[in-house]
């Protein structure tokens, strides 16, 4: 059984708005578990890390959110993507494609390529 390990500090934003570009408005509980299935159940999304982070995103104009019925009739809060949320995620994208591209290079580099 693999151990889940915590979303790392300045990754959960990210991921949230890509799990509403993707899947619509969606819950908090919905957004936790999309993130943990994507990762093969590697990452662990707990409540007390996520609210903070969709109350943040909401704050900025990011996400928009409403009450209404979850899949057992129980009220809760769904959240989506705003026009401007779309504009972040692209963004966020980008800076992180760099940021994966840069680190691959430090891996990729060898010895001989410093001579």
């Amino acid at each position: 059984m693999k151990q889940k390990t915590e979303v790392l500090q300045g990754t959960l934003a990210l991921m949230v708005l890509k799990t509403l570009d993707v899947m619509g408005p969606v819950h908090g509980y919905g957004i936790a578990r999309r993130i943990e299935q994507i990762s093969g159940d590697v990452l662990a999304v707990n409540q007390g890390t996520l609210y903070p982070v969709l109350l943040r995103l909401e704050q900025e104009g990011a996400i928009a959110s409403e009450l209404g019925a979850s899949e057992n009739n129980r009220r809760a809060r769904f959240y989506r993507l705003t026009r401007a949320g779309r504009k972040q995620l692209r963004a966020e994208t980008r800076d992180w494609e760099q940021t994966a591209a840069i680190i691959g290079r430090f891996f990729d580099a060898k010895a001989e390529d410093l001579t």
